[in-house]
């Protein structure tokens, strides 16, 4: 079990679900990864909850507003920062987008979302009252984010030159697979999309982590789930598999080799 006390600047330190029927996803993700929930305050037509695991908060989760703008289903992946303001300004500087600006999230914290030079959407975190995950690699919990972009190469300086991230590419079976290292070691990966990729935007892929891939992937559908990548193996790391929520949003399961045996 690994316990967190606090996130380096440039580590992915929380994740977030933003759903269109929040009982129903916490029922799924609580059947999925034995979550419990609780109701978070958070403003007047706000519904938000806290995924816990032994008393630790691993995720939140939070009713999308119904509006026509209003975003699918999706996971959104916070990087910790020290000035949430300074590096959204840096990554408009970068050739990114801030699509909200910074603000305070209660005494929590202070957040920005940003959208990198190819589209991908992430989040910046400056802790306050709230680090982030109190639990990582461990069954249920985040393990790892991953980067699906169409150019590598373009959004590999952005990264880099935002976070002080430094970039290592090797051939990972078919693909060639680039991971992130900050002071503290790996804190994420990218792959390049294929034309197989259809029209799906470039994005950040959420890992939570199972002791078994193909039970994982096998419970998913029976909670009402859809598993467009059933279970793989990955050359050196262990066996994923992609699922999508009842209500649409995206994430990756994956059982590490060491861990699994």
């Amino acid at each position: 079990m690994t316990q967190m006390s606090s996130y380096a600047p440039g580590t992915f330190s929380w994740v977030e679900l933003g759903t269109t029927d929040l009982e129903a996803a916490k029922s799924f993700y609580c059947g999925m990864f034995g979550w419990e929930t609780e109701e978070i305050p958070a403003g007047e037509d706000a519904q938000y909850a806290m995924g816990t695991m032994n008393g630790k908060p691993v995720v939140g989760l939070y009713q999308l507003l119904k509006q026509p703008t209003a975003h699918p289903p999706h996971w959104l992946s916070y990087i910790a920062v020290e000035d949430a303001g300074e590096t959204a300004d840096a990554a408009a500087s970068l050739g990114g987008k801030i699509v909200a600006p910074p603000m305070d999230v209660q005494d929590l914290g202070r957040m920005a979302v940003i959208e990198d030079p190819e589209g991908a959407v992430f989040a910046l975190w400056q802790a306050r009252a709230h680090m982030g995950s109190g639990l990582v690699n461990e069954p249920g919990a985040l393990t790892w984010s991953e980067l699906a972009t169409r150019h590598a190469d373009t959004v590999t300086g952005f990264y880099c030159q935002l976070f002080g991230w430094t970039s290592e590419a090797r051939e990972m079976g078919p693909v060639l697979y680039t991971t992130f290292k900050n002071s503290e070691g790996p804190v994420g990966g990218m792959l390049q999309m294929t034309e197989e990729w259809g029209e799906i935007p470039p994005h950040w892929i959420v890992y939570f982590a199972v002791s078994d891939c193909d039970e994982a992937a096998k419970r998913a559908a029976e909670l009402g789930a859809t598993v467009p990548v059933p279970p793989t193996d990955l050359p050196d790391v262990g066996r994923f598999a992609m699922v999508q929520d009842p209500q649409g949003a995206t994430f990756s399961v994956v059982a590490v080799a060491d861990a699994a045996e």
